[in-house]
């Protein structure tokens, strides 16, 4: 098994699945602190950038994982049969957590943030394997700046073109003619067909991130330059918002542009404190988070499901588990708010001591 990770991806990747878990899976969606919710529309909170950071350290694992091929001209017909498998095995894993339990497969939703996670993983594996750095920067600057075009242009039948709210905007319209009946809500998906090509973009920033990593200039420098490239990413995405606003939902140009630059100067810091101070021990739950990240993040949304089955009785009144818990062990002593915030704190807990025995023997399960 390789053992030789760079420390400040799996923190990185461990922060993100944990924030995933947490604001996933509440007590209840009654009571949820604010920067646990996602924003509403236009704008960002703490939790929008959970899904955007994940694409972009998919990028940057691509960049380690194929670097070395690409190096020493191991390029085979194997290695795209492996990525092509992968994504299937993701896309896969993320229908089946979908359709589970009921598998109602006729209004059941096909996108999703697995499925996502696959398609960004194909596209952004393909174009780094045949396209060098300058090129995927102009590849992104090309979605980036289609995608805008798009958004802004392109007319929707009865609400005309550059229409950006939830009723009326491109995606939405796409996404009603080709998977009417399958989607998140009626007439809009948040991982919808269109806005995943910025999206991809989003993994292509990471892509380059692991570039300037694995580049022989030296750890300060790369420190510095991934905290200058955040800053200004971060203040042009600002910038912009006013002409095409930040939003998760619809993946903006704006949104890919902020979330990698706060992604780039929270891979500066763990990249400092844990690859050059050599500071692990507070990042410690994080890298058993990490270096799993997909079997945590698929077998806690199966075992979030599975609890929403199971039903117990309790002084003669039968109620779901998940509400037992909730209800009569943690609003009791904590509260709604604070209940409801302990409740995907205990799932992590879980979670923790069902990976540490696989981190402490090197065992990293992969899709």
């Amino acid at each position: 098994m390789k053992t030789d990770r760079l420390a400040s991806l799996d923190v990185f990747r461990g922060v993100t699945i944990a924030g995933m878990i947490l604001v996933n899976n509440p007590g209840s969606w009654s009571f949820v602190y604010a920067p646990l919710k996602h924003a509403k529309w236009h704008g960002w909170t703490l939790t929008d950038l959970i899904f955007p950071f994940f694409l972009f350290i998919v990028g940057v694992s691509i960049t380690f994982s194929f670097s070395k091929r690409i190096n020493d001209g191991a390029i085979s017909s194997a290695l795209y049969v492996k990525i092509l498998r992968r994504t299937i095995l993701l896309f896969a894993v993320g229908y089946f957590l979908r359709v589970f339990p009921s598998f109602n497969f006729e209004s059941m939703r096909i996108p999703g943030v697995l499925q996502r996670i696959a398609l960004c993983y194909l596209f952004a594996s393909l174009l780094f394997l045949k396209v060098r750095p300058k090129g995927r920067v102009a590849f992104t600057l090309f979605l980036l700046a289609g995608y805008w075009a798009v958004m802004k242009l392109v007319p929707v039948p009865g609400y005309g073109a550059g229409v950006l709210e939830f009723e009326g905007n491109l995606c939405g319209f796409i996404d009603t003619k080709l998977l009417a009946g399958h989607l998140y809500k009626t007439t809009f998906d948040p991982e919808g067909i269109l806005s995943t090509f910025p999206a991809v973009a989003t993994a292509l920033l990471g892509t380059l991130a692991g570039d300037w990593l694995l580049s022989k200039r030296g750890q300060r420098r790369k420190v510095v330059g991934l905290f200058v490239a955040g800053i200004i990413f971060v203040v042009l995405g600002l910038f912009l918002h006013p002409l095409f606003p930040i939003n998760k939902q619809l993946w903006t140009s704006t949104f890919v542009i902020f979330t990698a630059g706060a992604a780039l100067i929270v891979l500066g810091l763990c990249y400092g404190i844990n690859d050059i101070l050599g500071q692990k021990k507070w990042a410690y739950p994080f890298l058993v988070f990490g270096t799993n990240a997909i079997a945590v993040y698929a077998g806690s949304t199966l075992m979030v499901k599975l609890v929403a089955l199971i039903h117990v009785s309790v002084c003669g009144e039968t109620m779901f588990l998940r509400s037992f818990i909730y209800n009569k062990l943690l609003v009791p002593w904590a509260g709604p708010l604070n209940g409801s915030f302990l409740y995907p704190i205990i799932l992590l807990l879980i979670w923790f001591a069902i990976l540490h025995p696989l981190y402490r023997k090197k065992i990293f399960i992969k899709i």
